[in-house]
């Protein structure tokens, strides 16, 4: 829609989120983080990052036990995950290697909010990623807050004309902006096949039919973090869909105080939208020159021994406080991998000379 009122300011939403976002007063840059508006998984259960701590063992063994073994976590929030790591590093077994890992492990979060004062010292803080790193690069619902434009097509004869949505960052009013062309227009033409659509003429730009996400810059984000990777893997976890099934209208929306919100980009609340996975995986694939996988976290977390199956009720008379313990966690993993819920996520995986399948065994 085209705002009437005098006085807006329309830029492009790429533009408007980045400064929503990641401005010097942006949604994750102030206040107390993301966890008092929104659930992860990493927030959920402290069963995901014990999923993720196998998978770190099973990944120091594939690439030989390196000094060091990195771990890096892109868009760390408050550096939830890796303080969770770090203490299961610490308390677990040694591991087979030569040198535990409790020595060789370094622990880095890239993040723009300044470091939490409770976070251990030994948990380097960054603004930048490192470069580069042997290891584990783990981006957790990041790629889905990378600034992106989004676009309205408009049909043609044969063919949609798309042109870029503008939007007030006051007020979230948007308006049609200059078409896509270039890139952004190659980008479309690859990954995002023109929906069904009704009403609106090539004419009447100013009447929106339907909603497209341009996902090339979370194409270019993740094929830089997966270049920093000298060997090991790249893990992005994130909601996303693929080609075939593009959401009609997008997925843009906001989150604050646990509600899902309109996403007005004035750096009240997160926005977000859903990750063109089949995009992204390719272009991480084309900089390390490997395949990718790509599995569901319902998958992937059952595949590394969390499988949220309730312990017996004979435990309940041997053991109770046992049973009430293997109860709770239980429940929390079937939270992980409820596929209406956090299970939806797509695990990508990238690897950078090792292979992915042992990494992924029951």
């Amino acid at each position: 829609m085209t705002d009437p009122r005098p006085g807006t300011n329309p830029i492009r939403w790429r533009d408007a989120m980045h400064a929503a976002l990641y401005g010097p007063d942006g949604f994750f840059v102030s206040g107390a983080g993301p966890a008092d508006h929104f659930r992860t998984s990493v927030h959920a259960s402290p069963a995901f990052a014990a999923a993720v701590h196998r998978l770190v063992s099973r990944l120091d063994a594939a690439l030989g036990f390196p000094t060091p073994f990195d771990v890096v976590d892109v868009g760390a929030g408050r550096g939830e995950l890796l303080h969770t790591l770090a203490t299961l590093v610490h308390t677990g077994p040694a591991g087979p290697g030569p040198v535990p890992l409790v020595r060789r492990l370094r622990l880095t979060a890239v993040e723009l909010a300044p470091r939490p004062p409770t976070l251990p010292p030994h948990v380097a803080w960054t603004t930048t990623l490192p470069d580069p790193l042997t290891g584990l690069l783990v981006a957790t619902e990041w790629l889905d807050n990378v600034p992106l434009d989004l676009a309205a097509p408009a049909p043609g004869a044969t063919t949609s004309t798309h042109r870029y949505r503008l939007v007030d960052p006051g007020t979230g009013v948007e308006s049609v902006g200059p078409r896509v062309t270039g890139q952004d227009a190659a980008w479309l033409a690859r990954w995002w096949p023109d929906p069904p659509t009704a009403g609106g003429t090539p004419d009447d730009p100013d009447l929106p039919v339907g909603r497209v996400e341009i996902g090339r810059s979370r194409d270019e984000a993740w094929a830089d973090a997966v270049r920093r990777v000298a060997r090991g893997l790249a893990l992005a976890v994130d909601y996303g869909h693929l080609r075939q099934a593009r959401p009609v209208d997008g997925t843009l929306t906001g989150y604050r105080g646990g509600r899902q919100v309109p996403p007005v980009p004035d750096g009240s609340c997160d926005i977000t939208a859903h990750v063109a996975v089949d995009a992204v995986a390719a272009a991480g694939a084309g900089v390390a020159g490997c395949a990718y996988t790509l599995v569901s976290q319902r998958e992937a977390l059952r595949a590394l021994g969390a499988d949220g199956g309730r312990p017996p009720l004979s435990l309940a008379g041997t053991d109770p406080a046992g049973y009430l313990r293997a109860l709770a966690t239980a429940s929390a993993v079937a939270e992980l991998t409820d596929p209406a819920g956090l299970g939806g996520h797509h695990w990508l995986l990238q690897p950078v000379g090792v292979a992915v399948a042992p990494l992924m065994a029951r």
